[in-house]
């Protein structure tokens, strides 16, 4: 939903408006940032071949259809109209990293980097939270299980309002996609254990720690009876994750880079954007989110969007979507019940 120095931060049709703004070019390097129950359906065999590195170009048709079709879109979830008539559903997250991101999945932290990662929950997370409960609005939590362990005041921070959810974003945020099946089922079952005593119940949504799936993922959060996962991005809008082909019931709240903070935020990266030019693609993605009566997904991170000029980018964007009427604001967890229910799914 990656290249790192000291700091890593992370981690979502024409319409029939356009608005005006700053004009501005957002370039997003992939490669850049994306280093970063029931059963599962047999996938069918793929050629494979001698050499493991051959490119794509070499590979045989059969094992290209293959590879493709292990984890793919399946059906539109997106109902006819989202709860109360509501024309649109706003979904915000905050993906609360800390320390975890500034050093401490890789064993290279710093005290300098450790320090940019406690501003996360010292300082920034309390000034996100007051914010959204200034105007009464929900969100989730997706928190590495260390970095709720780190800085276990966070808890009361986020639940003191009764309004906000608190989901999975792995162990120590982990490269997932990386590891071998055990080690990533044993640190995600470890995370979950962990959420569990402490929430007093099963957290019930998951997002990969940097946005990917390792070949064993999608059968690993179908074993462990997830509702919905948010690390994906085959679409604007809500989506039943297919599996070689086959419905799995998990539903995918889609995340996409340009509705992320951190790579456009990052002032040592090569793609920097100013917080107000930011904001405007936020309320441009909403606007035709709004038109096409969908889903406006957008992905925070506290230590990254709690600074304060990037705050203004934040309330800019509240007071634009709280300006249009019949908008649904939901967690993600809501919103993923809601359209599996709307689907008909068990």
């Amino acid at each position: 939903m990656r290249g790192e120095s000291e700091v890593t931060p992370e981690p979502g049709a024409a319409g029939s408006r356009l608005r005006t703004g700053p004009i501005m070019t957002v370039t997003v390097i992939a490669a850049t940032w994306l280093i970063g129950c029931q059963p599962r359906p047999p996938a069918p065999e793929a050629p494979v071949a001698e050499d493991e590195d051959v490119p794509g170009w070499e590979w045989p048709d059969e094992r290209v259809e293959a590879v493709v079709r292990e984890v793919r879109a399946g059906r539109d979830l997106n109902p006819d109209a989202w709860p109360g008539g509501a024309r649109v559903a706003v979904l915000l997250s905050f993906d609360v990293d800390n320390e975890t991101v500034t050093g401490l999945r890789y064993g290279d932290a710093t005290v300098g980097s450790l320090s940019q990662g406690e501003y996360g929950a010292r300082t920034a997370l309390p000034r996100v939270v007051n914010v959204l409960d200034r105007y009464g609005i929900p969100a989730s939590f997706f928190i590495p299980a260390v970095s709720m362990r780190l800085n276990p005041g966070m808890l009361d921070v986020i639940q003191a309002s009764g309004r906000h959810e608190i989901a999975v974003h792995g162990w120590i945020h982990e490269l997932n996609s990386s590891l071998e099946a055990d080690v990533e089922e044993r640190l995600l079952r470890r995370a979950v254990d962990y959420y569990t005593d402490l929430l007093g119940e099963r957290p019930v949504g998951y997002r990969a720690p940097s946005w990917n799936f390792s070949p064993n993922t999608l059968d690993i959060l179908l074993r462990m009876g997830f509702l919905y996962d948010s690390s994906l991005m085959a679409d604007d809008r809500p989506y039943e994750i297919m599996a070689a082909g086959q419905p799995t019931g998990l539903v995918e709240l889609p995340v996409e880079w340009i509705l992320d903070d951190a790579p456009l935020f990052n002032p040592r990266g090569n793609s920097y954007s100013p917080p107000r030019d930011l904001m405007q693609v936020w309320m441009d993605e909403f606007d035709w989110a709004y038109e096409e009566g969908t889903m406006f997904v957008l992905t925070m991170h506290p230590h990254v969007i709690g600074h304060r000029s990037r705050m203004v980018a934040l309330e800019g964007l509240i007071e634009h979507i709280r300006s249009r009427p019949d908008v649904w604001w939901a967690t993600h967890r809501e919103a993923a019940e809601y359209v599996k229910a709307q689907a008909g799914m068990e």
